[in-house]
């Protein structure tokens, strides 16, 4: 019996439902899970940067049943992907079915995150781990250069760095993430979830509304723990008004680690149930 940890994953829209999904995959990590993603990359980065140290890339969810046995359990993020028959699907498939976003929370934090800045960096741009318009790029490449450093999303094209570093004081490459996140005072992102992560290590996020897309995921929570926003029509206009921002920061509501005790106890009861009875389905007359 295996639990497996399912994330949409893609370089047009990051990596968010991935770090989350690692948050617990690392939380439930005894348990020996194996997260699978949407592309082979978005696993492979976990691996070595997120703490799953086993994955998979099964394209889509509706290929989970073919790497999973009958009775298996598993954990998805629950980002609009599967439909009501698909679940339906799942939750008689599965011993255990739980849903990002509704067994387990939107905001869950990898546990490393708390209480880990060192604020050795007061101010650094991360946008997010996509540009697949390029719009990050074109807003930025006419701007003037700010003695700020940028953390290069994952997904961002090779080559724009060219043109990126005229503009920032230092580019970091995306294995330096965590690193930065958890040591910047001030972090401006347009990643929901980078926000949170930041939050969670004591800092204090500012969230930028991205033109390139109509809808983003999972605003509430920036309400929710009161995390400011702001706009731009251009990035010089952007960075201004990230300054004021500073000098008038909002008292945010601390973000609290998610107890996944309960969800962990049911697996680990299973698993042992289903050891036990192993001998007597693999035994030939």
């Amino acid at each position: 019996m295996q639990l497996y940890i399912y994330a949409k994953s893609g370089h047009n829209f990051g990596l968010e439902n991935v770090r989350r999904a690692c948050a617990v995959f690392n939380m439930l990590k005894d348990t020996k899970p194996v997260l699978c993603t949407s592309d082979y990359r978005a696993a492979t980065f976990a691996k070595y940067n997120l703490g799953a140290n086993r994955g998979v890339g099964v394209d889509v969810i509706g290929n989970m049943p073919h790497a999973m046995e009958r009775g298996d359990m598993l954990i998805y993020d629950d980002s609009g992907e599967a439909s009501q028959t698909m679940q339906s699907h799942m939750e008689k498939f599965c011993t255990h079915l739980y849903k990002i976003g509704e067994d387990i929370p939107k905001d869950i934090v990898d546990l490393d995150y708390f209480n880990s800045s060192n604020h050795t960096i007061k101010k650094a741009v991360s946008f997010a781990d996509d540009d697949y318009a390029n719009w990050f790029f074109d807003f930025v490449k006419d701007s003037k250069r700010y003695n700020l450093p940028l953390l290069l999303g994952h997904y961002f094209f090779l080559g724009n760095e060219d043109i990126l570093k005229n503009h920032f004081s230092k580019l970091y490459e995306d294995e330096e993430y965590k690193e930065i996140v958890c040591n910047t005072t001030y972090l401006l992102t347009a990643s929901v979830h980078t926000a949170l992560e930041s939050l969670a290590a004591g800092n204090n996020p500012i969230f930028f509304i991205r033109k390139d897309k109509e809808y983003i995921d999972n605003t509430d929570l920036l309400e929710k723990y009161n995390i400011p926003t702001i706009k731009g029509d251009n990035f010089d206009q952007l960075i201004d008004n990230f300054e004021k921002q500073i000098t008038n920061y909002p008292e945010v509501k601390k973000i609290e680690p998610f107890d996944i005790s309960k969800i962990e106890d049911d697996i680990k009861q299973t698993i042992k149930k289903f050891e036990r009875i192993k001998p007597s389905l693999e035994y030939k007359y």
